[in-house]
């Protein structure tokens, strides 16, 4: 069962990695871990989501645990259920994975979140012993009720911004058959908005293409529709509906950088003078735009647990982070796509600019994006690495290393669940970038070679 713990959640392959005896194993293990008497359920569109949604309930209730069943939902659904019931919850789903696979993720109550240091190990060995001996069931069971709580969830949603802006927009959306189907046209519904769903059927075979569109492949059908329909944006949802990556009005991809930014902005002009999060794999435009607009700047780690964490020690307001995820502190500071794309949208209408207009003075330097590399030895690496550029660079490790040289920086991380380090580095202009991933990929495969001798 180690091979299916990540960091942050579960995640195989059906039924080889991941299936119900594991599924009703991990519910009776999560009951203890809980600490609640009751749990909200919900399950993407995945061909196997139902029968795991099934398995999982019945290790709750065999455990006394009572289930408030949301059914088919997004994650950032329900977040929004685990905050507004103060419940834990769980959400079966393997976001922008391909559809053999799927998984699980974990909140306590108020949508705070479970990874490996927040109780997910402790789900691990209590359903890895159940697995071997048997499924705990309790004498009294615990009940399961169906409540749906989508109308709830859009109007919360609409609670962010002034929806009366919003009026005249042309938007064009693509689901990619996941739960984004479920949830945009309600949201968008009686807005006054234009919209067009591209792919808005749920289909956990993904038959367009895959639900992960922070690679570039999946935008090809999102950006020819804004084009050929005259939109203003393009959102592009991964499977779960969590997330949220935006095309411009002349079908631009805008990176998770650029996104935070603007929302920020949106942010601060209503709320001056609050705390915004920003990882650090975000573009140094992102603080630099928070600051001009009044707002205090705190650099985090990336990772949903870690921003979470910080926004509840800083009282954020806003985080953001390069991968899509965009988290709010009046939405239980749990991340949600709808809640961003909203937001994006009503400072388009508020400043009366295309997205094409506004990003310019966002986007300031020039990035590599991520590039991975396989080592023998992430630890030794990166030691290798930080000594190679001694003396010459600011050298900081809340998250990896990162080496900041005034005119140019990278950060390089080591996955959680592969022999990989992660480069990411940003300069002002593509050639420098070029020049300087080649230069900081070249030391990295010294070290590792250095490493294997």
């Amino acid at each position: 069962m180690s091979d299916i713990f990540k960091a942050y959640d579960v995640r195989g392959i059906v039924p080889d990695e991941l299936n119900e005896d594991w599924a009703r194993a991990i519910g009776a293990a999560f009951a203890e871990v809980a600490d609640a008497d009751q749990v909200i359920v919900g399950s993407d569109m995945r061909l196997s989501s139902g029968a795991l949604r099934a398995a999982l309930t019945e290790g709750l209730t065999g455990a006394g645990i009572d289930v408030i069943d949301l059914g088919l939902a997004s994650t950032d659904l329900l977040y929004f259920a685990s905050g507004k019931l103060n419940c834990p919850g769980v959400m079966i789903t393997a976001s922008h994975n391909p559809g053999n696979y799927n998984g699980i993720k974990f909140c306590r109550a108020g949508a705070s979140p479970v990874g490996a240091e927040s109780g997910l190990m402790e789900v691990q060995e209590l359903a890895t012993n159940y697995l071997a001996t048997s499924v705990p069931s309790r004498a009294v069971h615990g009940t399961r009720q169906e409540r749906p709580m989508l109308d709830e969830y859009v109007s919360h949603v609409h609670s962010f911004v002034d929806v009366a802006k919003l009026r005249g927009l042309r938007v064009v959306a693509d689901t990619a058959n996941g739960m984004g189907g479920l949830i945009v046209p309600p949201v968008f519904d009686g807005l006054g908005i234009s919209l067009e769903v591209l792919y808005g059927d749920l289909d956990g075979s993904f038959p367009n293409h895959p639900a992960d569109p922070i690679q570039p492949e999946n935008l090809v059908d999102l950006r020819a529709k804004v084009l050929s329909v005259g939109a203003d944006v393009g959102l592009a949802f991964d499977g779960d509906a969590d997330r949220v990556f935006l095309v411009d009005d002349k079908a631009a991809p805008v990176s998770g950088s650029t996104t935070t930014a603007l929302i920020a902005r949106r942010i601060l002009s209503r709320y001056p003078g609050q705390t915004i999060l920003y990882n650090l794999i975000c573009s140094k435009a992102v603080p630099e735009v928070i600051t001009e607009a009044g707002g205090v700047a705190i650099r985090t780690r990336v990772g949903h647990s870690f921003i979470k964490a910080d926004m509840a020690r800083t009282g954020a307001i806003f985080g953001g982070e390069h991968s899509g995820h965009y988290y709010f502190r009046d939405n239980y500071r749990a991340d949600s796509g709808m809640i961003a794309a909203l937001t994006v949208l009503e400072e388009m209408a508020t400043q009366g600019s295309s997205l094409s207009e506004m990003r310019g003075s966002l986007e300031r330097y020039s990035d590599s994006g991520e590039v991975n590399s396989k080592v023998q030895n992430t630890a030794a690496v990166l030691k290798f690495v930080e000594n190679a550029y001694q003396g010459r660079a600011e050298v900081d490790h809340l998250d990896g290393l990162t080496l900041d040289f005034g005119d140019w920086w990278f950060n390089l991380r080591p996955s959680n669940t592969e022999p990989l380090l992660r480069l990411n580095l940003e300069a002002a202009t593509d050639d420098e970038v070029s020049r300087r991933s080649h230069e900081v990929l070249a030391v990295v495969a010294k070290a590792d070679s250095e490493e294997v001798r």
